[in-house]
């Protein structure tokens, strides 16, 4: 495969990438700090995020996403130390699979939680500051399960529908502070789709048109453009980078 070609320019930039200690999160903290961004990887993972970060020249930043409080520090330090706050990807997500009649409130909680609660926390801090400014970058990571649905993933689906809606509806509320809000449905090899039994997931491959799943970093050309400044006239919308998958 060859290698992406796709620059921007974010010098002086600042970013939080969330879910960032491993797949798509960590190839978009290498695209953003390629691309000049001062860099942020937050997990939960509080070992393998700042690891990850140490070697690829980014600062790793170990908080829950499910946290007000511990998503309120992550942005305050991240505007502390480089005095702004440019893009949010929010990227974190957890799987917690089970039929409907067999999951319990944890499960549901849980995925409900990491995946849209989060994506509404990281924005909600973030707001004050690309207000601020006048200018702001946020981009959500959802699924095609949040459209099509997935037996064994209604906590999940609902979470990614609920993306959906929550972008739409934060790019109508923060258009006019220069701020836009978009989000992608990638379909990407990450350990998430690692832990689809082999038989479905080649199911699942057999039904894309480039017949593939995707490289976590061809994830980046994508978010890179709808994080960009050239992207300025685009918001609420989600942008399938799932090979053909979703038509």
């Amino acid at each position: 495969m060859n290698s992406p070609t796709l620059t921007f320019d974010f010098t002086g930039q600042s970013v939080i990438v969330t879910g960032a200690a491993r797949g798509i999160g960590l190839e978009l903290g290498r695209f953003f700090l390629t691309a000049g961004a001062r860099t942020y990887l937050v997990d939960r993972d509080a070992e393998e995020v700042k690891a990850r970060a140490a070697e690829i020249g980014a600062t790793g930043l170990a908080a829950d996403v499910g946290s007000t409080e511990q998503v309120t520090e992550v942005v305050d330090q991240v505007v502390r130390e480089t005095g702004r706050l440019d893009v949010v990807v929010n990227n974190a997500g957890i799987l917690r699979d089970s039929v409907v009649w067999k999951m319990t409130d944890e499960d549901w909680d849980a995925v409900l939680n990491t995946h849209l609660g989060g994506t509404f926390r990281f924005t909600r801090a973030a707001t004050p500051h690309f207000r601020s400014r006048g200018y702001g970058r946020v981009v959500n990571v959802t699924s095609y399960t949040g459209l099509h649905g997935n037996t064994g993933q209604a906590n999940y689906a609902a979470a990614k529908a609920g993306i959906i809606g929550f972008t739409k509806t934060t790019a109508k509320e923060l258009a006019r502070f220069g701020v836009t809000v978009n989000a992608i449905s990638p379909n990407a090899a990450t350990r998430m789709i690692e832990s689809i039994p082999d038989d479905k997931k080649a199911e699942i491959a057999a039904g894309i048109p480039i017949g593939r799943f995707a490289e976590p970093r061809e994830m980046t050309g994508a978010v890179g453009f709808l994080a960009s400044v050239e992207a300025g006239y685009v918001t609420g919308t989600v942008l399938p980078v799932d090979g053909g998958l979703s038509m």
